[in-house]
């Protein structure tokens, strides 16, 4: 089994994430390989909280363009955190609400 910090690679904050927050709902970016039950053991594990479901989607890259060169940015994988109501809030994410 991988570290947690493998699996859990850094969050994202946009505004959507923002204001899933007050729901209790975290948004990471993960590792690509990692699943459902990793990334709950992993959020676990890194912040102490009690996590209540996971929610995963791919992302696919887009393709960009730089003049007439073309390229690709890479595919990655989302995960969405929603702790239990009785847990507490994850305190890297405290200043941003």
């Amino acid at each position: 089994m991988k570290a947690p910090q493998d699996i859990i690679i850094k969050p994202v904050i946009t505004e959507k994430s923002m204001d899933e927050l007050q729901e209790g709902k975290y948004t990471f970016k993960v590792a690509k390989d990692a699943n459902k039950t990793e990334i709950k053991k992993a959020v676990e594990a890194l912040f102490g909280v009690e996590v209540a479901k996971v929610n995963t989607l791919n992302v696919n890259g887009k393709e960009k363009r730089m003049g007439r060169f073309v390229g690709k940015t890479s595919s990655w994988k989302k995960a969405i955190v929603t702790l239990t109501e009785d847990s507490k809030a994850i305190e890297f994410f405290e200043g941003m609400v």
